[in-house]
């Protein structure tokens, strides 16, 4: 655990083992303590785990300029990242914003391969960019913080029990509602369409069967467009299949390895 300087502020990095080098990406308005089960399994089992919290997340210091309400900036900060640590062409796994940030890098920098989750190449403009604009006047609200747990469970699979659904929205409740409106900004203008063909490393493409947020259709569409790509569909699980499925290290280790065994 420690802080490196990027982009002109302190950003807290987590670092988990040795060997192949893994780098998470957390979702919007969140941080790296949603991979907080998956790194050391994943480190377990012989790989670098990088789980860095992006700018005005967690505890990283905000971007110089204020909250960023562009998936490209976060994607060149994570190449800096990349770079900063001399982290040699690690894996990449993202989920959401994360996710779309995933697609991005894999177009900048050379990638062992990538594991995009809740991300497709373009949300259609939904949701509303003037509305959440408008939202940002309103986030500090106190009800923003319920707003954001029943948000959460909305979005979580079926599949997952009552128990650690809760645990997931209660964790989620920790967000700054002024930096996940500027992430989902973000999100709803990213438009990766032109792009995906660039994308020359292994790719998955990840969604949940029961993503509200993130229809399948969309992310097929985005494996289509790059070249050898996998696209799969979680039944019974949501938008974040990370904290939603239990054991999720030793799935993710499982795509890892078939990444490497396309890319040989």
């Amino acid at each position: 655990m420690r802080y490196v300087e990027i982009g002109g502020a302190p950003a807290f990095v987590e670092d988990h083992g040795a060997g192949t080098p893994v780098l998470c990406l957390h979702t919007a308005g969140q941080s790296g303590v949603q991979w907080r089960h998956v790194a050391p399994a994943l480190a377990a089992r012989g790989y670098r785990v990088v789980v860095p919290d992006l700018p005005g997340h967690g505890r990283s210091e905000p971007a110089p300029g204020g909250p960023v309400t562009d998936l490209g900036d976060y994607a060149a900060w994570v190449a800096a990242l990349i770079a900063d640590l001399g982290l040699v062409t690690p894996y990449v796994v993202g989920c959401s914003i994360g996710g779309k940030i995933t697609l991005d890098l894999a177009t900048r920098v050379p990638l062992a391969g990538i594991v995009a989750m809740a991300a497709d190449a373009w949300t259609g403009g939904r949701p509303s960019e003037r509305g959440l604009r408008r939202e940002l006047s309103d986030v500090a609200a106190p009800s923003r913080a319920d707003r954001t747990e029943l948000g959460t469970l909305a979005v979580v699979g079926g599949a997952v029990s009552r128990e650690r659904a809760g645990l997931i929205a209660t964790m989620h409740r920790r967000e700054d509602p002024t930096v996940s409106t500027s992430d989902l900004i973000g999100w709803t203008t990213h438009d990766l369409r032109e792009r995906l063909g660039e994308i020359r490393c292994p790719a998955h493409l990840v969604v949940g069967a029961d993503d509200l947020w993130v229809p399948a259709d969309g992310v097929r569409a985005a494996a289509a467009g790059i070249p050898g790509a996998r696209c799969t569909v979680l039944p019974g699980i949501g938008h974040y299949p990370m904290e939603e499925i239990e054991g999720f290290g030793g799935v993710l280790a499982g795509w890892l390895a078939e990444l490497g065994e396309a890319a040989a």
